[in-house]
């Protein structure tokens, strides 16, 4: 049983006794001593004052003594007004240590046949462009909900909708066509996402040009636009493609072939998968049945040009279009068919969407739509906002192509960790082999650290120089620390020093080991409040905190050359515990931590 729980069972007891009251379970506050007073866990005594009818300290003070009396896990206590701050007895945290070493899945709860499913969305890319530096906080955001999520006992998909018909699809096709002279990423040497990419900028580039030219004849901006040659042929091609015209659906299904080659390296570096995913060229059909499904239960209403509306105005809302007059769909459609379709596939109990801020409200609207549908996780849908990712020169735009793709950024991670890590002598004495996967490791580690520190639903600032860091709060700081301990620890087996399964509870041990020992015993309650919160930064800001704490124990104490026999091998498993619980939260945010560095 956790202290926490003891302790507080032993307060509702001293209660009862004390002042012969029941008070429920929720009124005893306990929480970490602050590190500015003696102590590991404070309770309030503010909520019994009523029942002993006593001042702050005097209820403290009698509640303290009942449970140093009869309560073997409070070696001593201090009162601070109305704080009364309880110091753990050593035993009681090797027993807890102990605990967490006979049970390699501490604080992962297991996954059984009746657990909920959840299904969570991540991606979400276009097919005319690659991904970017906002891609890859969605991804890193969205593989690591899906891991927490999963160590929270739920059964969890992962899932992805590729946005692969529209007008955006339409101008990369148009401008392959035009200017493309048959190029193809074999023959230019390009990845398919990328050579996209830039027939996508190539198309703004001509159209802002017609633009200007027509504007020069006299013309206002928006005639200028009304009456460009180039948007024409995009709608016109558009249209066939709905109208399934063989030529341009050929044209679609090979150019989107290509993005999705690239796609597929992409995620491959950044370590993220899918269970399921749809395309939107499937889903839109869906959703306009369900929608015209919706009007004949009366749940949507069509307007005389025939466009399909749906009157939010009872919830607060406004009118929403569902369907254009002349019969094509909008996103609301496509997500709404795009539901039916993973409800088809899936017992969904809880469907997450993993998509940025300015969604907010379509969300929103979402959730009251499938709700009148008739869609049981409607109602429960979970919007996972999170913040929009800058370089500290700026925003990105993709028409200009000033975007930092997501390769680019990985590539460079790892060139940097390389050239770091190189210049520390973190790399000495490995093979080519082994530092270049070092390198991947540290690369990829700082990048994904950074961006899933910072609290989600935050507007972020990426900085590559900073992440990349070995000292502070960055993912190479944790991977050495980890490194270092397995060090440590392969120097104790070559010593012939087997580490115990269990240490003896009489060991007098210090604070600092006390305080370690409590952190460590806090991975469970973190790893539960990451998943209420949809939060991976509370996952990432509890490792460092363990990191940082360790760090100034190996800083203090001496573990190898340590006289004491007990307190050697207490340590050594200590530390063992301390990289256990470090790998494990590391997973949980999707990075690797290397065993040499």
């Amino acid at each position: 049983m956790a202290i926490e729980q003891r302790i507080t069972d032993a307060t509702i007891t001293c209660i009862r006794e004390l002042y012969g009251t029941e008070v429920p379970k929720e009124q005893i506050q306990l929480s970490k001593t602050k590190k500015e007073f003696k102590g590991h866990l404070t309770l309030v005594v503010f909520p019994f004052l009523r029942i002993s009818k006593k001042s702050p300290e005097q209820t403290a003070q009698e509640i303290g003594n009942w449970l140093l009396q009869n309560e073997p896990a409070v070696a001593e206590f201090n009162v601070i007004k109305g704080f009364l701050n309880l110091s753990v007895a050593s035993g009681s945290w090797i027993n807890l240590l102990n605990q967490i070493e006979a049970n390699p899945s501490y604080g992962i709860k297991p996954v059984a046949e009746s657990s909920p499913l959840v299904m969570i969305e991540y991606s979400s890319p276009n097919t005319n462009k690659p991904l970017h530096l906002g891609h890859v906080r969605n991804n890193l955001l969205g593989y690591s909900l899906s891991e927490i999520l999963k160590a929270n006992g739920n059964k969890v998909v992962k899932t992805n909708i590729v946005n692969d018909r529209g007008i955006h699809i339409c101008k990369s096709m148009l401008a392959w066509e035009k200017w493309g002279e048959g190029v193809t990423p074999e023959s230019s040497g390009k990845k398919g996402d990328h050579l996209i990419g830039d027939f996508y900028v190539l198309f703004d580039k001509h159209y802002k040009e017609e633009l200007k030219q027509l504007q020069e004849k006299g013309l206002t901006k928006e005639e200028a636009e009304a009456q460009s040659t180039l948007m024409a042929e995009v709608r016109e091609m558009l249209r066939k493609w709905e109208a399934g015209d063989e030529q341009v659906v050929s044209l679609w299904r090979t150019m989107n072939n290509w993005v999705y080659q690239g796609f597929d390296v992409t995620y491959k570096k950044l370590g993220v998968d899918f269970d399921k995913i749809y395309y939107e060229s499937e889903t839109y059909l869906e959703g306009k049945g369900k929608v015209l499904e919706g009007v004949e239960k009366g749940v949507f209403y069509t307007r005389e040009d025939g466009s399909v509306w749906a009157d939010l105005t009872q919830e607060g809302l406004d009118e929403k279009l569902l369907l254009r007059a002349d019969g094509t769909s909008v996103y609301m459609t496509q997500d709404i068919g795009t539901a039916k379709l993973r409800f088809d596939d899936y017992p969904i109990n809880k469907m997450v969407y993993v998509v940025g801020n300015e969604q907010n409200y379509h969300f929103q609207v979402l959730s009251i739509l499938l709700d009148k549908l008739g869609f049981e996780f409607g109602k429960g849908l979970v919007h996972f906002s999170y913040g929009m990712v800058e370089l500290p020169e700026g925003k990105m735009k993709s028409r200009e192509g000033t975007v930092v793709d997501a390769d680019d950024l990985v590539d460079e991670m790892v060139t940097t960790a390389r050239e770091t890590s190189q210049e520390l002598g973190k790399l000495d004495g490995l093979t080519t082999a082994e530092a270049e996967n070092i390198a991947r490791i540290v690369g990829l580690g700082a990048l994904k650290y950074f961006i899933l520190k910072v609290d989600p639903r935050k507007n972020m600032t990426f900085n590559p120089k900073e992440s990349i860091d070995f000292n502070g709060n960055t993912g190479p700081f944790i991977q050495y620390t980890h490194a270092r301990i397995c060090s440590v620890l392969r120097k104790a087996e070559e010593q012939g020093l087997e580490i115990p399964k269990q240490i003896d509870t009489t060991l007098p041990i210090s604070e600092k080991e006390e305080n370690l020992i409590q952190t460590l015993t806090g991975f469970a309650q973190v790893v539960e409040e990451a998943g209420n919160e949809y939060s991976p930064a509370v996952i990432a800001n509890y490792v460092y905190d363990l990191v940082k704490e360790y760090n100034q124990f190996y800083h203090d104490y001496s573990i190898l050359r340590e006289e004491n026999t007990g307190l050697k091998l207490f340590r050594l498993l200590l530390s063992k515990t301390v990289a256990a619980t470090v790998k494990k939260g590391m997973a949980l945010l999707g990075i690797e931590v290397p065993e040499r560095m």
